[in-house]
């Protein structure tokens, strides 16, 4: 198993509607990606999609994916193309299952927003993830 330091929260920064199909075409067809940029993606109905088993390394954080698991919500910007935080009540309670699920395997793991690591200069997952799952 890797050695889990991060859980980190991401968005799609796509609107709320965008299909999981639509975003992995972009990855693989556009950036050239051979895994996905999450281990999991939740779509705005709260359905949890596990793109990649967590043993395998993702493309979320660049330079910290080997120690990191990536989790992300379908969604993060409003309709004009600007970082808004658009979870549905659905995809609130499907992040905090996963992140339960995962702080159980991972207690010591840091649990924090895409924004959150250094040199990140996005607003990505488009809210304070760090501060709402400090309790878990």
């Amino acid at each position: 198993m890797r050695n889990i330091n991060y859980i980190a929260i991401h968005c799609t920064a796509t609107h709320p509607e965008t299909s999981i199909a639509s975003i992995q075409n972009y990855w693989k067809n556009n950036l050239g990606w051979k895994n996905p940029g999450y281990h999991y993606i939740i779509d705005r109905f709260g359905n949890i999609v596990n793109l990649l088993p967590i043993e395998l390394v993702s493309n979320g954080v660049q330079g910290y994916n080997s120690q990191t698991i990536n989790i992300s919500y379908v969604g993060g910007i409003d309709k004009s193309g600007k970082p808004k935080d658009t979870r549905t009540e659905a995809q609130k309670q499907s992040i905090l299952k996963i992140l339960k699920e995962l702080r159980v395997k991972f207690p010591k793991a840091k649990i924090q927003g895409h924004r959150d690591f250094p040199n990140v200069k996005k607003a990505c997952p488009s809210f304070d993830a760090k501060k709402e799952y400090s309790l878990i």
